[in-house]
């Protein structure tokens, strides 16, 4: 799809979820938290649900935990602006308690959306509720973690990256070196399905849209 019309239906999609979603969580919410970086991007990070900084902002992996997330990526010199960032619910769970069934069923179809739009070469799926969603598969994020697989994710084959949330990174040092070391995998992982550098595009609409930064 080109770089333009992917841009278009992700915003068709975003002001769908705006306007029609169904996620009991609606209720409660400050902003619906989309995602945002780079529709075109051959790399993507799925994580669980927005916190509180996300809720209040209406973008993903904006305190602290995003904030690692920007510097370890800084480190194999990847930058927020040159991937798609999103979560598997669009909408904070009260409390930051962990995302419901019914929850996931409810934004999955929007999630698989964002996918198959943007056409990731690699997807790393942060923690256990994203890595168990899209792999479709039990095992927890401590056994998989910085081993890639590919996987059928809605209607196409992508390569699976999981790795440690930040957050549980924050929490311990031992987790954050681990998520360090599989992080600096990713270039290699890459590279060679590296689609050419999309042109700067200055949309008002976009940046309104907070899809990209």
């Amino acid at each position: 799809m080109p770089p333009d019309k992917r841009r278009e239906e992700l915003i068709a999609v975003y002001r769908e979820m705006c306007d029609a979603h169904a996620c009991p969580l609606a209720a409660t919410r400050i902003k619906l938290v989309f995602g945002a970086g780079n529709a075109n991007a051959d790399l993507m990070f799925v994580g669980e649900a927005p916190g509180a900084n996300e809720d209040k902002q209406g973008l993903p992996f904006v305190g602290l935990a995003g904030q690692m997330l920007d510097t370890l990526l800084g480190e194999v010199g990847l930058d927020r602006k040159d991937v798609f960032v999103t979560n598997v619910l669009k909408c904070r769970p009260p409390g930051n308690r962990d995302p419901q069934p019914d929850e996931i069923e409810i934004c999955k179809p929007y999630l698989f959306r964002q996918i198959d739009l943007i056409e990731p070469k690699v997807i790393c799926t942060l923690g256990n509720f994203a890595t168990k969603l899209l792999t479709g598969s039990p095992a927890g994020i401590t056994r998989v973690h910085g081993h890639p697989q590919k996987r059928e994710v809605g209607d196409r084959i992508v390569t699976l990256f999981p790795l440690f949330h930040p957050a549980a990174a924050l929490r311990t040092p031992s987790v954050k070196e681990l998520l360090r070391e599989d992080i600096h995998k990713l270039p290699a992982l890459i590279g060679e399905h590296a689609r050419q550098p999309e042109p700067q595009d200055a949309s008002r609409e976009i940046e309104q849209l907070g899809l990209f930064q």
